[in-house]
């Protein structure tokens, strides 16, 4: 963060700000519809995969975060005693599944591999952003794949400004290991609704060899309404971002639909 400027775009993620206080119709505490399952770990959002939420705890709390309200029970447990199959992929998110410590992660990671149907491990992240020195070599040799549980890493990243020298040099390292690496960004007032932020984002991602996953648009969390950027202009800027880049740098602009079984594309 740029010490003195109160519009940078880091701080301005993560500054509570007395907009967070306005009644805006269309804006919920659950926009998700999540709530239903309140106090369990394991939900089955989506068909062949099943969502972990490892832990209540982030390094810092984003303040367009639609899971700003939820609580949350001990995962480890209910692998432990649930007899009930799990899908092909396993996603391990929360809060921030990296905020466990290596010995935590690496008994949750050994009850999801006992399960013979679980093939592929993916882990969501906000933290090798905030602390890159997160990204150990313990932590990395736990996510080694082999024959029979693939894993990888999705991070969330919103501005170029949030990659510098030393996590690009543990992102490199992580990458270097075989672990597959992909970023979702969400579109945010203030923060990314430029075109030359995002070409600059996804041009630094695709060049440290992630992979651009999805631009969000936001979920109606209450509080966060002045993050909100209309469907059209976020439209512009990825059609913008399309004629700009390779394909495989442009990320998919998508929606999530309150009780739907997948995300939407949003296309133009």
């Amino acid at each position: 963060m740029e010490k003195g400027n109160p519009r940078d775009p880091l701080l301005l993620q993560v500054l509570p700000r007395p907009e967070e206080l306005d009644k805006v119709d269309g804006f919920s505490d659950d926009p998700l519809q999540e709530q239903t399952r309140q106090n369990c770990p394991l939900l089955r959002k989506y068909e062949g995969r099943a969502l972990l939420l490892a832990t209540n705890q982030c390094a810092v709390h984003c303040r367009y975060c639609f899971r700003r309200n939820r609580t949350l029970g001990s995962v480890l447990p209910l692998l432990l005693r649930s007899q009930v199959a799990l899908p092909a992929e396993v996603i391990l998110s929360g809060g921030d599944p990296l905020t466990l410590s290596d010995d935590e992660l690496s008994e949750l990671l050994t009850a999801i591999r006992r399960r013979s149907e679980v093939r592929r491990i993916r882990i969501h992240t906000r933290l090798p952003v905030l602390d890159s020195k997160r990204l150990t070599p313990q932590l990395l040799s736990l996510l080694h794949s082999d024959r029979k549980t693939v894993f990888s890493m999705v991070l969330h990243i919103n501005h170029p400004r949030e990659i510098d020298d030393d996590f690009a040099d543990a992102i490199t390292e992580a990458v270097q290991r075989g672990i597959p690496v992909f970023v979702q960004s969400v579109l945010l007032r203030e923060i990314n609704d430029d075109f030359t932020v995002l070409f600059e984002l996804y041009e630094k991602l695709i060049s440290l060899r992630m992979i651009p996953y999805y631009l969000h648009q936001l979920d109606r969390i209450t509080g966060a309404a002045h993050f909100e950027v209309e469907v059209d202009r976020g439209l512009e800027l990825w059609n913008h971002l399309q004629r700009s880049l390779p394909g495989y740098a442009v990320p998919r602009y998508v929606q999530e639909i309150p009780g739907g079984e997948s995300k939407i594309f949003i296309v133009s």
